[in-house]
């Protein structure tokens, strides 16, 4: 299967979106991490020790999150297989996701009980939003930096200063440019957890707009290579 061909800003609004989905999901739903699921296994641990709510999402984030990867790796694979444009399928199934989790939240919210049905439903199709992106990301875009889990990209920096330090008269002298596409990617990152801070608190759940005009625009800079 030949790479799809990608400019610099596909990957960067993907990062983006991730970042303010994640953060406005934190924010919303009682520290549910929407993009990736580590951090609900820390989120979940305080909220049985400390009797807040949230417990339910948090639970259910992991079998969501897995199953959603297996459905976009098979749907993937189904339309590849029949020459249809995977990626582009896929896009318009995140898009759809943020759409539907942008309504229920601006239905639904503010949730001030997380472990309603109506708070879990709506974490469930934003984590299914995310899980979509991380399946596709891994499959359609393996050369580009990971857009949604940071840690990762952080640390393989982090390495590649430490070898600058210690050798700072390298090959050339000069930042590898897969070295600026991490360190982009997590800055662009960022600005998208803090412009859904920002957000959250001056508009509310009415912020839960923002991430489908974001994965709108993403379709409209996707690869040129159908896959």
């Amino acid at each position: 299967m030949t790479a799809p061909d990608t400019n610099a800003t596909f990957p960067l609004l993907l990062s983006l979106n991730a970042g303010y989905v994640d953060t406005a999901g934190f924010l919303a739903l009682s520290g549910l991490f929407t993009a990736h699921v580590t951090g609900n296994f820390v989120t979940l641990g305080a909220a049985l020790a400390l009797g807040t709510s949230g417990a339910i999402a948090k639970l259910l984030a992991l079998p969501v999150f897995c199953v959603m990867v297996i459905a976009t790796r098979l749907l993937s694979t189904l339309l590849t297989n029949r020459q249809r444009p995977a990626l582009d399928t896929l896009l318009f199934l995140q898009v759809l996701l943020l759409v539907i989790g942008a309504a229920l939240a601006i239905e639904f919210g503010p949730f001030r009980d997380a472990d309603s049905w109506r708070a879990v439903l709506t974490g469930m199709v934003l984590v299914s939003a995310m899980a979509t992106q991380n399946a596709f990301h891994r499959v359609h875009l393996g050369s580009a930096p990971p857009s949604t889990i940071m840690t990762g990209t952080t640390t393989q920096v982090m390495i590649d200063l430490a070898d600058r330090i210690y050798r700072p008269n390298g090959p050339d002298g000069q930042p590898s440019s897969r070295q600026l596409r991490m360190l982009t990617t997590i800055v662009i990152f960022a600005i998208g957890c803090g412009t859904a801070a920002l957000l959250y608190r001056l508009f509310g759940v009415k912020s839960f707009m923002v991430p489908p005009i974001v994965g709108t625009l993403q379709f409209l800079v996707r690869p040129t290579t159908r896959l």
